[in-house]
């Protein structure tokens, strides 16, 4: 197995290193590489420069409009963004319900969605969890009932992220009541202007309104809406997590912000401390050893080869590595690693005044990164999932 780049590959790295240089935003990434709020205007602004290009759907095939860049490509491109400080694409469109339509949704769903998920202009927003279905995603209770040419859909989504700007939203739904509880639900994609939809902030720990409850009452949504057939959504919600708990796992976005912690150590004299450097070496073969796992796995899949089904490994390492860096951080930073004070920012003196502005969103970025091992799958279910998957 080899894991070196071709010259082929590394040329291509360089390509993307300089268009990124050229136009990534430099107001976006000052924000990216300190953790500022990234508004939507942010968020949007990037995804419709990569549009442009043809690149907001990167791992896209030609035949859909992508670029049709193999595995290794695909890598690189996300390396470099992460390097130079590009936000995350917002993965619900392009990376999560996408392939999704391009795998089992009709044509007219194929030709009416695929091109406003890849200029960036709608935004799509993920309708699984609810009250009682997290990570026991079967046991979703939202209901769809067939009435005619529409589906009647009530019920309530919860943590929906950033789906306060969300234009359409596709949801797992309850059809049928028979037969185990994942042969009941179907995949349903709905306008989110729809009349019954009512979202409802949901102000996180760190003081951030990022998740939200999404309720539904009798909002009608056109059968041919629905994607695949009716009762198979179990199917399409497997397809789809494979993708979210891969991206999930964001080696680049870790060894980005590795360099960021040595920065803060560095800045806050905790750098030569050998305890201290202790730790973040430890935490860099962690990020090194991930980053072996997602290029084995890349290697495989670039020689045809059927590579293990390490999603959920993928997801439980990156999550917990992302922990770790966001603690190490508020350590490094002691009392200067203050909550994320809007107030505060705004006037002008948390951070600046004190001399230790790198040092300003630490606590709202370890509050933030709790989460990571919960949502995607909980890790000690993705745990059980592979230990029956890959060790049988």
């Amino acid at each position: 197995m080899d894991l070196n780049f071709t010259p082929e590959e590394l040329a291509f790295r360089a390509e993307i290193r300089a268009w990124v240089a050229e136009n990534l935003p430099k107001d976006i990434s000052h924000k990216v590489h300190n953790a500022l709020r990234l508004s939507k205007d942010d968020l949007q602004r990037w995804a419709k420069i990569l549009g442009k290009k043809g690149w907001h759907g990167w791992a896209w095939p030609k035949e859909f409009g992508g670029p049709g860049w193999n595995v290794i490509q695909r890598h690189l491109f996300e390396e470099e963004c992460a390097l130079a400080g590009a936000p995350r694409v917002v993965p619900f469109g392009p990376v999560m319900v996408a392939p999704v339509i391009m795998a089992f949704g009709s044509p007219e769903q194929q030709k009416r969605h695929l091109p406003g998920i890849m200029s960036g202009e709608v935004w799509w927003s993920q309708g699984y969890s609810e009250p009682g279905s997290g990570s026991d995603l079967a046991s979703v209770k939202t209901r769809a009932e067939r009435r005619g040419d529409y589906y009647i859909v009530n019920g309530q989504k919860a943590w929906t992220t950033l789906g306060q700007y969300g234009d359409w939203i596709f949801c797992l739904v309850r059809t049928s009541n028979e037969g185990k509880p994942q042969t009941g639900i179907s995949f349903l994609l709905i306008d989110m202007k729809s009349p019954g939809i009512t979202v409802r902030p949901v102000i996180t720990l760190d003081g951030e309104h990022e998740v939200n409850e999404v309720f539904f009452d009798d909002v009608e949504v056109p059968v041919d809406n629905l994607v695949g057939e009716e009762n198979k959504g179990w199917t399409y919600a497997k397809y789809l997590l494979a993708h979210e708990r891969t991206n999930i796992a964001d080696v680049n976005r870790a060894k980005r912000e590795l360099e960021r912690l040595k920065r803060i150590a560095k800045a806050e004299n905790v750098y030569d401390d050998r305890r201290f450097r202790d730790e973040i070496a430890k935490l860099e073969v962690d990020i090194v050893a991930l980053e072996m796992m997602v290029l084995r796995v890349i290697s495989a899949e670039k020689s045809g080869k059927q590579s293990l089904d390490v999603a959920g490994l993928l997801k439980i390492r990156g999550s917990e590595i992302q922990q770790r860096y966001s603690e190490l951080m508020m350590q490094a930073a002691g009392p200067y690693s203050l909550p994320f004070i809007h107030e505060a920012m705004e006037a002008g003196w948390q951070g600046d005044h004190v001399g230790a502005a790198h040092c300003a969103p630490l606590a709202s970025t370890y509050f933030n990164m709790r989460k990571t091992t919960i949502y995607g799958g909980s890790n000690e279910v993705q745990r059980n999932i592979v230990s029956q998957v890959v060790l049988g």
